[in-house]
C-alpha cells in the first residue's frame, strides 16, 4: 500500500493576505492627519511669534475645523492639540501680566519658567505627533479641556 505524500489532515491553511489596516483600526489618513494636527503647532510657533504666540493654536483649530465631521480620531487629537495650546499661551500670558504688575521684577520667575514650559511643550508635541501616528489617543498633561 503506498501512502499518499500529501495529507490533507497534514497541510496547513495558507496564510492570510496582508491587512491594510493598522493594529490600532485607526486608518493610515486619520493617523496622517492627527500627526499633522500635533505638528502644525510647532510649524506656528517657528513661523509666528514662538511658543504661546497665536501660530501654536491656528494650525490645530484649522485641521480640526476640516476633519472634524469626517474623521473621529482626527476630531478627538486635533481638539486636544488645540486645548493644549491654548493652554500653554495662557500661561505664557499670565506670566507677562506677572512681568508687568511688577514692573518687571517677576522676570526672575517668568524667564525660567517660560523655558521650562517651553521645552515641555515641545517634547509633549513631538510625543504626541509620534502617539498620534501609532493610531494612539495621546493626552497631554496639565491641559485644560476648553473646547470640546
Amino acid at each position: 500500500m503506498s501512502e499518499n505524500p500529501i495529507d490533507p489532515s497534514q497541510t496547513s491553511a495558507p496564510p492570510p493576505p496582508p491587512s491594510s489596516e493598522h493594529p490600532s483600526g485607526v486608518s493610515s489618513d486619520q493617523r496622517q492627519w492627527a500627526m499633522f494636527a500635533h505638528l502644525s503647532a510647532i510649524a506656528g510657533a517657528v513661523l509666528t511669534s514662538g511658543v504661546g504666540g497665536w501660530g501654536t493654536f491656528l494650525g490645530p483649530l484649522i485641521i480640526w475645523l476640516v476633519k472634524k465631521d469626517t474623521m473621529p480620531f482626527v476630531d478627538d487629537q486635533a481638539k486636544e492639540a488645540l486645548n493644549f495650546n491654548i493652554t500653554v499661551a495662557i500661561v505664557f500670558f499670565a506670566l507677562w501680566v506677572l512681568v508687568f504688575v511688577t514692573l518687571g521684577i517677576g522676570l526672575l520667575i517668568a524667564i525660567p519658567a517660560w523655558f521650562v514650559i517651553g521645552i515641555a511643550w515641545l517634547v509633549f508635541t513631538i510625543i504626541a505627533a509620534i502617539k498620534a501616528n501609532d493610531g494612539v489617543t495621546y493626552r497631554y498633561p496639565f491641559t485644560m479641556r476648553l473646547v470640546k
